[in-house]
């Protein structure tokens, strides 16, 4: 049997303090929960490995703490991120309105390559609470993420281990899928940087791969002179130079 390769996938848990962020990532890796509530000091990480497809995959689950003060130490630990895990906590409505704001730091900080397509999980935690006097419903929370590209959206308790495991299922799937993407990217541009591929002379222009992208192409079946053309897409590529001509 051929050798899975491994991919290390960085994934940052971002939500108020209180919320059930250090719960949910001790219930997803160490099956454990303790009642008695211990604030995160600056940021932290826990590990588990496993299985996407035919892909072996290591969650690296960062834990940052929710109090404003700690929030300048987001740069560092941002970047570089493959998912976003937006938690709230279901008995507390400004928990949920807080999440605008989390979201528009994590762009501001990780600076993604494409932030309309970046990968946010949004988990509504504490479910498990009896007799809420307040809560914020499935619908408004499913409205929000509709209105965000459709984020995908659990309902779970970390106390009780509910949807916990579902949940991190589909981050791990959908930061591989952005660890792949970019890799695809790279991949692309690297093609271009080549003096000759098939019947087509290219020079990139741009530097890091994100559509569109722009080059300078002839062909003697599609132009008879130097012309400058953009990519939107790797299926603009694959259709044989489907491309928009822009000059």
């Amino acid at each position: 049997m051929a050798s899975r390769k491994k991919v290390l996938l960085k994934v940052i848990v971002l939500g108020d303090s209180g919320v059930g962020k250090t719960s949910l990532m001790n219930q997803y890796v160490n099956n454990k929960f303790s009642n008695q509530y211990k604030a995160t000091i600056g940021a932290d990480f826990l590990t588990r490995d496993v299985d996407i497809g035919d892909r072996r995959v290591t969650m690296q689950i960062w834990d940052t703490a929710g109090q404003e003060r700690f929030q300048s130490l987001g740069v560092a630990f941002y970047r570089g991120a493959d998912c976003c895990v937006l938690v709230f906590d279901v008995t507390a409505p400004q928990s949920f309105k807080s999440l605008d704001s989390w979201r528009d730091e994590f762009l501001i900080q990780a600076s993604p390559r494409d932030p309309e397509n970046f990968p946010f999980i949004v988990l509504g935690n504490k479910i498990d609470v009896e007799n809420r006097a307040v809560s914020v419903s499935p619908k408004k929370a499913q409205q929000w993420c509709q209105t965000k590209n459709n984020i995908p959206y659990f309902e779970t308790s970390a106390k009780e281990g509910v949807n916990v495991e579902q949940a991190f299922q589909v981050i791990a799937t959908n930061a591989l899928a952005q660890v792949s993407s970019r890799q695809q990217q790279k991949d692309f541009c690297a093609s271009l940087d080549s003096p000759e591929n098939g019947s087509h002379i290219f020079r990139r222009i741009d530097s890091e791969g994100v559509w569109p992208v722009w080059f300078h192409g002839w062909t003697e079946s599609h132009c008879f002179r130097r012309d400058l053309f953009q990519l939107n897409s790797m299926s603009d590529y694959n259709n044989y130079f489907i491309i928009s001509r822009i000059m």
